[in-house]
């Protein structure tokens, strides 16, 4: 089948959807352009501000578009392409789009509230008090899978004969590894990560102190990436050897571990945004990059290889195709991360009502477009047994971000006739700006739910350590550094992403206790969060078994999956939990007893 069909088809259900499912959840929702938004009644200058929507709409998808929609649809090819494709277009059409557009709303009509302080009001303290937490714990593990990730694209390497160069070549660094000859494509990507980040203070003075033109700053942004690239093939950063006694992958975790320590404690302005605003340059040019690469391809007669589908029976992975595909593409069809975003900043900027479905329903399509593409560009320019080889070893931890950067390689070479060394480059570039903008912002939100939860049971009584910015932000690091050192990234990525989607389901079971409240319509949101705790709580309950061997004295943990073990048991103790204080709630709330504070209309 041309690559073609399976785009052009899948892009045309996901529009569809934005113009039918989305007007249809609209009315549902109450949608009414003649009530003011938070950002008109709130109008501060500051947090709340009116602004026009393709502004809103490119700061949304900016937050909300990580490394998940690629690397999820990458992992998840394990099962062929069929049943990633249809996931991916159905997911975010139902589920993802409308966990978005529902979350946004309803925090708009609470005053810009965040999911958290709703879930609150909804489910009162004891609620809150679970949710917060495990919001923390969620955050953790997106913080340590996507740390390793990112280690993974930093040191990335693939053997010379495959990426076509001669020993003498000097594109990339290459170096011989049991025996085999090896090219270090990471190691371009390292250097301009560097740059970029020491280029950020001085792009974030610029900014936000001395308020320079936007234009000319755009400019000096894409100079500074171009760049970045540049000096990054002359002087890569490459270690092999052990430094300070530290191997090659913990002095990255390390440093990376720093990094964060220092971009996620300092005012926003420093390091976090401006590297943000200098590494999007890179993030445009790669979603047009693979656009246009897989429409190329298309018209040139290129076709998928790989199987519709194919079961857990292949060897490959011991995860049968239900319910592991689902949380395997993760973020490519429904995320929870996306409510934090959707009713933290972006509610504040809305002008009216309908912006909610423009902004909050359509970036998710966007976003699954994303993953629709990157599935097709892999499974039609990765051959099937190099994919297996790259994700799936038999006696090492994956690396999809070297599958996605491989398949970029092959493709720019097919249409362009680019060295394939030249673009796995290209392609780590782009993967690996897409992990460390989710990393800032991750880490980020969970300080910030560590001073929510100190301050709400204690009272606002907490010490001042507790409230010190530089303490919380050493407990999120550290807590990332544990379960990162502890774990691979396919052993944490379906307990991360079972999490992230029950935090999806947990929203969307927040937005129900409210919509009940007034005796709106709820089917909509309630089906989908019904059929995500399913699938969640039965792939985390499928995983523990997984990691727990029976011995003689009874069931231990299995060697070396120990932190696994522990973040699955946390997670399914605290979403059920959440659903029985959840279930009571709406219990009451349908029998006539109103039990929740005052909500607005």
């Amino acid at each position: 089948m041309n690559v073609l069909i399976p785009l052009i088809i899948g892009a045309l259900l996901l529009f569809i959807g934005t113009r039918t499912y989305a007007y249809v959840v609209s009315r549902r929702l109450g949608i009414d352009d003649s009530i003011p938004t938070p950002a008109h009644r709130h109008k501060d200058g500051r947090d709340y501000i009116p602004t026009r929507t393709h502004i809103v709409f490119a700061h949304h998808f900016s937050v909300i578009a990580g490394a998940g929609p690629i690397v999820g649809p990458v992992l998840a090819l394990v099962y062929g392409w069929g049943a990633p494709w249809l996931w991916i277009v159905l997911g975010c059409v139902l589920f993802g789009a409308v966990h978005d557009m529902s979350a946004m709303f309803v925090s708009m009509r609470e005053d810009g509230r965040s999911i958290a302080d709703m879930c609150r009001r909804a489910m009162g303290g004891t609620g809150y008090v679970l949710f917060v937490t495990f919001l923390i714990l969620m955050l953790t593990l997106v913080n340590a899978v996507f740390l390793n990730l990112s280690v993974k694209a930093l040191m990335a390497s693939y053997p010379s004969d495959l990426l076509k160069l001669a020993e003498g070549d000097t594109i990339l660094r290459q170096f011989v590894d049991n025996g085999v000859r090896m090219g270090r494509i990471g190691g371009i990507a390292t250097t301009s990560v560097v740059i970029i980040t020491l280029f950020a203070p001085l792009l974030g003075w610029m900014i936000y102190k001395k308020h320079y033109p936007i234009l000319p700053l755009y400019i000096l942004a894409g100079v500074v990436c171009i760049l970045s690239v540049v000096v990054g093939f002359y002087f890569p950063i490459f270690f092999q050897q052990s430094v300070f006694g530290l191997s090659p992958d913990k002095l990255w975790r390390y440093g990376m571990a720093v990094y964060i320590f220092f971009a996620c404690w300092l005012p926003v302005w420093i390091i976090l945004q401006p590297r943000d605003f200098i590494n999007v340059q890179i993030l445009y040019a790669g979603v047009i990059m693979m656009v246009g690469g897989v429409l190329v391809f298309g018209f040139k007669g290129h076709s998928i290889p790989s199987d519709l589908m194919v079961c857990s029976g292949s060897g490959i992975t011991t995860d049968a195709l239900w319910p592991f595909l689902f949380i395997t593409v993760a973020c490519g069809a429904i995320s929870g991360f996306h409510s934090l975003a959707a009713t933290g900043t972006t509610v504040k900027q809305i002008s009216t009502e309908s912006e909610v479905r423009r902004v909050g329903y359509n970036s998710m399509i966007l976003e699954g477009a994303l993953a629709l593409v990157t599935l097709l560009l892999v499974v039609t320019a990765l051959p099937r047994n190099e994919y297996i080889n790259i994700v799936f070893p038999a006696s090492k931890d994956g690396n999809p971000i070297l599958a996605f950067s491989i398949a970029v390689g092959y493709m720019l070479n097919s249409i362009t006739g680019m060295k394939i060394a030249l673009g796995c480059v290209l392609g780590i570039l782009v993967l690996e700006g897409f992990v460390v903008t989710t990393l800032d912002t991750a880490v980020r939100l969970c300080r910030y739910m560590l001073e929510e939860l100190w301050s709400f049971t204690m009272k606002g009584r907490q010490p001042g350590i507790l409230k010190n910015a530089f303490f919380n932000t050493a407990i999120a690091v550290a807590l990332m550094l544990y379960f990162a050192q502890n774990s691979t990234i396919l052993s944490l990525w379906p307990v991360f992403g079972a999490g992230n989607q029950l935090i999806a389901a947990l929203a969307m079971i927040v937005v129900t206790a409210w919509l009940l409240q007034k005796s709106r319509p709820v089917w909509y949101v309630f089906v989908p969060a019904l059929v995500m705790i399913v699938i969640t709580v039965t792939a985390l309950s499928i995983k523990l078994g997984k990691v727990l061997a029976v011995s003689g004295e009874g069931r231990l943990v299995a060697p070396g999956q120990e932190s696994i073990a522990v973040a699955i048991c946390l997670l399914l103790l605290l979403s059920t939990s959440i659903m029985i204080v959840a279930g009571r709630r709406i219990y009451l709330i349908k029998s006539g007893r109103q039990v929740s504070a005052p909500v607005s209309g």
